[in-house]
């Protein structure tokens, strides 16, 4: 089908132009807006999953390895084109995005009452944008979608947000857009570049994945686009945006906000700055490395001691995502596929501890875990489904969680052994908290009055959660049938990047003891004994005797 990936980016578009024409004064149509953004998200969401029927992993070959591809003149006075196309890492990505914004527009019906028009209006945009950033292959139209990102989610946070929204607001735009800033000058450096060695302009990601510059250049170029990614992701030490936007977000803020923006960081590692610039990337890969283990440790080590639900969960994924860091600077076959994998897993074990914290604020208006305690008796379903989520996010074998994790931690033993040994840490401290939040919440006695009366799930948060849960075991059991549509292309950027490796300064080798690597030899077996002979010396003993 032409125009797939362009009609994936305009439905929401137009789809919010839809509903600014609504009249919905006093929240008279607030049922129908609702159900018209919802309508629209599900379009959205078989549109991906018809790309996702249509993708061939083994075309992924050629001089444009990229499939769907859309590319018309849109500047052509500087090369700016209008430029689309995906591959396995990018189309994951899309299908995540196209899995959670319905699930975030179910989640804001209890917790967004007014202004619901607007509200609406903003989620499509922000989904517009964010499936722009994992289509484009033009990088003037990358940091268009990039940019435009965060203006619904500065909105949402600032108008839907609790009490310290407008600080939290501001805090997250000033953080991403000084990234931003740093990434456009880069962007516009590449292309002068390129003009000075050829003549012509271009913003061609291709193109410009074939660009000589010298290592000192490279740096430079690397840590600006490097910056700008980092702090998406977050990656300590500029992560703390992200606390105060999640604790202050609502509901679906965080949900989108932890499922979905979030992975761009990691995805501009991947397509951007590694290949652009793999000299650079490959000397500074040990200190991008040492940042990821050190937000593993410290982000389980904080989220141990919240009181707070959601900050607890805002900061492990602060843990959670520098696993994902921790596979992309490794750049290995398995690091890489482990870090693509594991942004999924997050997206769908994230996004649903959100939407549970929400469900539980949303019907005591508190999210502090001393006011809980013994809902198991009291909702049993609801705990049947955290339970799930939450062996998810520890990564227990069987769960999406684990596949991820145990493929960062392959590739990065393979790379630099000294990483894994940290970040390993991180995997137990993640049981200790997230086990230990689900004791304090769910067993026990009732101790409130507050918590004997609550409800159970209802059809709406079951259409939410279910689909979450099942996502969570789904992933753990056939991870195939993801990693799958990946593989040719981490092989692809793999081949590219890996010939500026330098030769590392410690191996597997050097830290295991000698031998365990290497098959041990066999003793020689014993020749089998000729029976005839042992009943003869048997009869011979015998008449002895």
């Amino acid at each position: 089908m032409p125009g797939l990936l362009t009609f994936a980016i305009t439905v929401p578009v137009i789809g919010a132009v839809l509903l600014m024409l609504v009249p919905n004064r006093d929240g008279a149509n607030n049922a129908l807006v609702r159900y018209g953004a919802l309508v629209v998200s599900l379009v959205v969401f078989a549109i991906t999953l018809l790309l996702w029927a249509g993708f061939d992993p083994n075309a992924a070959t050629g001089e444009v390895p990229f499939q769907f591809v859309e590319r018309y003149d849109w500047i052509p006075r500087f090369g700016i084109e209008y430029f689309v196309g995906i591959d396995g890492l990018s189309l994951m990505l899309l299908v995540l995005t196209g899995f959670l914004t319905p699930i975030a527009l179910l989640s804001s019906w209890e917790s967004i009452e007014k202004h619901v028009k607007e509200f609406s209006i903003l989620m499509l945009l922000l989904e517009a944008s964010m499936i722009g950033v994992f289509c484009a292959l033009d990088i003037f139209l990358f940091y268009v979608f990039w940019d435009f990102v965060l203006i619904p989610m500065y909105f949402m946070i600032g108008i839907w947000g609790y009490d310290q929204r407008i600080y939290a607001a501001i805090k997250f735009i000033l953080y991403t857009m000084a990234g931003s800033v740093l990434m456009l000058v880069a962007i516009i450096g590449l292309s002068w570049i390129h003009q000075s060695n050829t003549g012509d302009y271009t913003f061609d990601l291709l193109k410009l994945y074939e660009l000589q510059m010298p290592a000192s250049t490279q740096y430079w170029f690397f840590l600006a686009f490097t910056l700008a990614f980092i702090i998406k992701v977050p990656l300590f030490p500029f992560h703390t945006w992200l606390p105060d936007a999640h604790v202050q977000a609502p509901t679906p803020g965080s949900v989108i906000l932890a499922g979905v923006m979030l992975k761009m960081g990691g995805y501009g590692l991947i397509r951007l700055a590694f290949p652009l610039f793999p000299d650079a990337a490959m000397e500074l890969a040990p200190m991008l490395a040492t940042l990821s283990v050190i937000a593993i440790v410290y982000g389980a080590l904080v989220a141990m001691v919240q009181p707070d639900m959601k900050k607890l969960v805002a900061y492990s994924s602060v843990s959670h995502m520098g696993f994902v860091v921790l596979g992309i600077a490794a750049f290995n076959r398995e690091g890489l596929q482990g870090a693509s994998y594991q942004m999924l897993a997050h997206g769908v074990s994230t996004g649903a501890l959100f939407c549970i914290v929400g469900m539980l604020s949303d019907r005591r208006h508190t999210r502090l875990i001393s006011e809980f305690g013994g809902l198991k008796s009291v909702m049993p379903r609801l705990t049947a489904v955290m339970l799930i989520i939450t062996l998810a996010s520890i990564g227990l074998p069987g769960m999406n969680g684990f596949i991820g994790e145990f493929l960062i931690m392959l590739g990065a033993f393979k790379w630099d052994p000294r990483f894994v040994v940290i970040a390993a840490l991180g995997v137990i401290l993640s049981a200790v908290y997230m086990l230990w939040m689900f004791q304090r919440v769910f067993y026990g006695k009732v101790t409130n009055d507050r918590n004997k009366g609550l409800p159970e799930l209802s059809f709406r948060e079951w259409a939410i959660l279910g689909p979450l849960a099942a996502a969570a075991i789904g992933m753990g059991v056939f991870p195939n049938v993801f990693l799958r549509p990946m593989e040719p292309a981490v092989t692809r950027l793999v081949e590219k990047v890996d010939p500026h490796r330098p030769q590392p300064s410690i191996t597997a080798e050097a830290v295991l003891p000698k031998g365990l690597l290497k098959p041990r030899p066999q003793a020689p077996r014993p020749k089998p004994q000729d029976p005839r002979a042992t009943t003869r010396i048997s009869y011979e003993q015998g008449r002895a005797r």
